[in-house]
C-alpha cells in the first residue's frame, strides 16, 4: 500500500508542498469536470439557450455552496493546527464540532435557498425565455446541497492531516460516473438540464460515501467518539470564527460574481454563452493557482501548530514563485489557442460567442500571477489564524464588481466585464502583501 499522507512539518518545503498540492490540483480538475461535462453535453445536445440557462444561474449555486465549502475549509484549518500540535483529543473534538456546525449550516442553506430561489433568479436579471430551465437545474442542486457538502468536508478533513491523495481517487471515480450519467439522463431519459443536475448529485454522493468509508477504516484519528461531541464553547467559537471567516470570504467573492453576472445577463444569451465558456476555460487555466494557495493554508496551519515560523515564510515565498511561473506559461498558451478552445468548449460557431470569449481570456490571463500571489497571502493569513484581513480583501472585490456592474458595464458593455477582475486583483494584491509582511507573527515579534 502506497503512502497517502504527506509530512508537511519537516523535510524539503517545495517538495512536500508540491507533492501535497498535485493530488489537490488533479482533484480540482475532476471537480471542474462536473460542471464542464454539464456545459459541454448540454451545449451540444440541448443548444445555446439551455447552455445559457445553466451558466446564468451557476453563480448562485457557487455562492451558496461556496459558503459551505469555505466554512469547511475554515474547519480544516483548525483541525490541521491541532494535528500540527500533536493534540489528538483536540483534533477529534474539532472534527466533531465541524460535523455538527457544518451539517446544520448546510441544511439551513438548502431550505432557505429553495424557498427564495425563483425571486433570486429574477433579481439577477435572467431572461424570461431561459429562467424556467435555470430554475429546474439549480433547484435540484440546492435541494441536495448536503450531499455536495459531505464530500468536501470529508476531503477537507483528510487533507488537514496531510492526505490529499485519497480524495482525488474517489473524485476520479465519481467524475467519470458523472459524465456517463450526464449522457444517459440527457440523451436517453430526455430529462433536459434536470438530468445534468441529477447526474452531479448522484456522482458526488458516491464520492462522499467512498470518503466516509475510507476515514472509518483507515483514519481513526479523524473519528470522534461520543464524548468529543460535548459542547466546548471556546472550541466551537474558534471553529465558527475560522469557518465563517473563510465562508464569508468565499461567498463575498462569489456575490461579486453574481452582481457582475446580473449585468452580463442583460447583454443577450450569445454574450452569456461566450462568457460562460470563457469562465469555464479560465477556471481550468487558473486551477494550479488556487490549488497552491489552499495547500498553503494547510501547510501554514500545521506549521503554526508546531510553531515553525521559518517554514511558513519560505513556503509562501515558494508559492509566489510558482504562481509567477504558471501565470507566464498559461498566458503564452492562451495567446495561441484561446479561440479554438472557446469554440470546442461552447459547441458554438457564433462569432459573438467565440470573439468575446477569446477577448476575455487574452486580457485576463497576463494577470494570473497577480491573482496567484494574492491568494497565497490570503490563505496564509487564514492559516495563521487571521480572520478579518481576508474578509476585508473579499469586501474590496465585491465593491469593485458592484461599481463595474452598475456604472461601467452599461457604458462599456462586455469590455467592462473583461477588465473588471484584473484591476481588482491588482488592488487586492497590494492590500494583502502589506497585511502579510506587517503581521507581527510573520515578522517574528510575537507568538500567538
Amino acid at each position: 500500500m502506497f503512502n497517502t499522507k504527506i509530512n508537511l512539518l519537516s523535510g524539503n518545503i517545495v517538495k512536500s508542498l508540491l507533492v501535497f498540492a498535485v493530488p489537490m490540483f488533479l482533484s480540482n480538475i475532476f471537480q471542474q469536470l462536473y460542471n464542464t461535462a454539464d456545459i459541454v453535453i448540454v451545449g451540444y445536445y440541448l443548444g445555446e439557450a439551455s447552455l445559457a440557462a445553466i451558466g446564468a444561474c451557476a453563480v448562485i449555486f457557487e455562492l451558496l455552496i461556496g459558503f459551505a465549502m469555505g466554512v469547511g475549509g475554515g474547519f480544516g484549518i483548525v483541525v490541521a493546527r491541532s494535528y500540527g500540535a500533536d493534540d489528538q483529543d483536540l483534533l477529534k473534538r474539532s472534527v466533531a464540532g465541524a460535523v455538527v456546525i457544518g451539517l446544520l449550516l448546510t441544511l439551513f442553506i438548502s431550505v432557505a435557498a429553495s424557498v427564495f430561489m425563483m425571486p433570486i433568479l429574477k433579481l439577477i436579471n435572467i431572461p424570461e425565455y431561459i429562467i424556467d430551465e435555470a430554475y429546474s437545474y439549480i433547484s435540484i442542486l440546492i435541494a441536495f446541497a448536503v450531499v455536495l457538502f459531505s464530500y468536501n468536508l470529508s476531503a477537507g478533513l483528510l487533507r488537514a492531516i496531510g492526505n490529499s491523495t485519497m480524495p482525488l481517487i474517489f473524485l476520479v471515480i465519481s467524475s467519470l460516473l458523472n459524465i456517463g450519467l450526464d449522457i444517459l439522463f440527457i440523451t436517453q431519459f430526455k430529462m433536459g438540464v434536470r438530468g445534468a443536475a441529477a447526474a452531479t448529485v448522484a456522482a458526488q454522493g458516491i464520492s462522499a460515501l467512498l470518503c466516509l468509508i475510507y476515514i472509518y477504516k483507515k483514519c481513526p484519528i479523524l473519528i470522534p467518539q461520543k464524548k468529543h461531541f460535548r459542547n466546548n464553547a471556546s472550541l466551537y467559537k474558534e471553529l465558527a470564527a475560522q469557518g465563517f471567516s473563510m465562508g464569508f470570504m468565499y461567498s463575498i467573492v462569489t456575490l461579486g460574481s453574481v452582481t457582475l453576472q446580473r449585468a452580463i445577463n442583460g447583454l443577450g444569451y450569445l454574450v452569456i454563452a461566450g462568457h460562460i465558456a470563457a469562465r469555464k476555460l479560465n477556471s481550468f487555466c487558473m486551477m494550479p493557482i488556487p490549488t497552491i494557495a489552499v495547500a498553503l493554508s494547510t501547510f501554514v496551519s500545521q506549521n503554526k501548530g508546531a510553531n515553525q515560523l521559518n517554514r511558513i515564510r519560505k513556503a509562501v515565498r515558494y508559492g509566489n514563485f510558482i504562481a509567477v511561473i504558471w501565470g507566464t506559461f498559461i498566458s503564452v498558451v492562451l495567446l495561441f489557442f484561446s479561440g479554438v478552445l472557446i469554440k470546442l468548449l461552447s459547441g458554438s460557431n457564433e462569432s459573438v460567442v467565440i470573439e468575446n470569449g477569446t477577448r476575455y481570456l487574452m486580457i485576463n490571463s497576463p494577470f494570473y500571477m497577480i491573482l496567484g500571489m494574492l491568494l497565497n497571502f490570503r490563505h496564509a493569513l487564514q492559516g495563521i489564524g487571521k480572520k478579518i484581513v481576508p474578509v476585508i480583501s473579499s469586501i474590496m472585490e465585491l465593491a469593485g464588481k458592484i461599481i463595474f456592474a452598475f456604472f461601467l458595464v452599461p457604458i462599456l458593455g462586455y469590455f467592462a466585464v473583461i477588465i473588471c477582475e484584473p484591476i481588482i486583483w491588482c488592488i487586492m494584491f497590494i492590500q494583502l502583501l502589506y497585511s502579510f509582511y506587517t503581521n507581527p507573527y510573520i515578522r517574528g515579534k510575537s507568538i500567538e
